[in-house]
Order: structure tokens, then sequence, then C-alpha cells
């Protein structure tokens, strides 16, 4: 394919995997119960965090993670009391009690400190790579075991940040499509980046769109660059394209 058959094809598919029906097996289901901004955008986080594995195992901890919460996340966070975060257990793969009770105590403290909620964490940075540095140095101002810093990722020192990628994609996208959440304004859809994991990563490359092995920032950048010039306001719509390709094996 050339480069603008290349382009009609990732639209056409973009358009296939971006519907609702992506909701239902996707760890997107979780902040899609809530309809309160805190709820989306704080239980959206933590998803988005423990997002790595089976996706049906990620959904059923994500249902007891609701639960653990009755059923109001941004009111716990808020308001759970010593007694309350000492009570609970949650393990997800390497993400465990301790992980998750940094976690809650992160969000708190950045929400006592902020005018516009959690939105505002990320409004701090001239590019993506450092809004997410800084959102990741408010969070680690709250007391934690060195161990909790690797669910936070740093792009500035290359991590492709696959996970946090994807839950600004969450927040920031609005193409009333019923997917993306489109509650936070202060990030350009223009600004967003792919979440670039091990399956897209490999399906970019089989379309010639990446020729950088690792995938790490140096290669979200390489791939950036070509999706941006597809779609400058939207860029981050090709993720369902590749995921999508991914999962069904097609490419």
């Amino acid at each position: 394919m050339n480069q603008q058959e290349l382009k009609e094809y990732l639209d056409f598919k973009s358009e296939e995997f971006n519907n609702a029906a992506f909701i239902i097996d996707d760890t997107i289901s979780i902040p899609h119960l809530f309809s309160k901004k805190e709820d989306i955008e704080s239980i959206g986080l933590i998803m988005a965090t423990i997002s790595w594995g089976q996706r049906k195992t990620i959904i059923k901890n994500g249902h007891q993670l609701v639960d653990l919460m009755g059923h109001s996340p941004f009111d716990f966070i808020m308001n759970a009391s010593s007694k309350d975060l000492d009570s609970f257990h949650f393990v997800h793969r390497t993400f465990n009690t301790d992980d998750l009770r940094f976690f809650i105590l992160g969000l708190r403290s950045i929400y006592e400190k902020s005018n516009n909620g959690l939105e505002e964490a990320f409004n701090t940075g001239k590019s993506m790579g450092e809004r997410i540095y800084f959102f990741r140095q408010a969070m680690l101002e709250t007391a934690h075991d060195k161990r909790s810093e690797k669910h936070i990722s740093n792009p500035l020192s290359g991590s492709a940040s696959k996970r946090i990628n994807m839950y600004l994609r969450w927040m920031v996208r609005n193409d009333n499509k019923g997917v993306d959440f489109g509650i936070w304004s202060g990030i350009s859809p223009s600004e967003l980046y792919i979440p670039l994991d091990v399956h897209t990563g490999n399906v970019a490359r089989k379309l010639g769109l990446i020729k950088r092995k690792a995938n790490d920032w140096k290669a979200l950048e390489e791939l950036m660059v070509v999706v941006r010039n597809f779609d400058p306001k939207d860029p981050c719509k090709y993720d369902y394209a590749l995921f999508g390709l991914g999962v069904t094996g097609e490419i």
C-alpha cells in the first residue's frame, strides 16, 4: 500500500473498532460504570494503571475494586479513613494493596491541592512527555514504597508510557462514538500519543509505520509523525485500528 491507501485503510479500521461494542470487553468498561467526572477520572487512572495481562482478569479485578470503594470511587479516595485503608486487600499481578493505598493517597493529595481536579496535574509542561513527567512527580510527593514508582512510567526516561497515554485518550478524546469520555479540555486531542505496547508495536511495524525495534518513547515519536500526518487533529484515533488489527489477527 502507498501512504494514501494506508491512511484510508487505517481510517476504515478506526471506524470499525471505535464504537460502543468496543467497551464491553475492554478496561474502559469500568469507568463507564460512572457518570460523575471525578469518579470517571479517578477510577479510570487506577484501571489504566493495572491494564496489563488478560482483559477478562483486569475487568474482574476492576469490579472488585469498585466494590471495595463502595461504588463511589471519588468519595472513597477523598474520605476513606486510615482504618478503611488498612482493612482492604487488593492484588492485580504486581500491583498490590500497598500500591493501591499509595494511589488513593496520591490522588487525594492532588485533588486537595487543585482547583480543576486530576486534569490540572497534567497541565504542566510543554510536551506530552513533560505533562506525564510532572503528573508523576505530583503523585510521588505522597509517601510511598520505592517499588510503587514502577507503576507510574516516566517518558523522559524513555518509557512509551502506554497506560498513561491510554488513560489520556480516555479523558481527552470526544468524537461522539461513546467510547472515550472527552471530559478534559486542557489537552487537545492533537497532542495525544497512541498507547504503544508490544501488540500495537508489532502491527505498526508490519504496516511500515515504524522501524525502531524497541517499544519505547522514541518508537512512539516515530509512529506519531506518521499518524499525525494522516490526521493532525485526532491522531490517536488510529489506536483503535492498530489495536483491533492485532486482536483480530488480521495483521
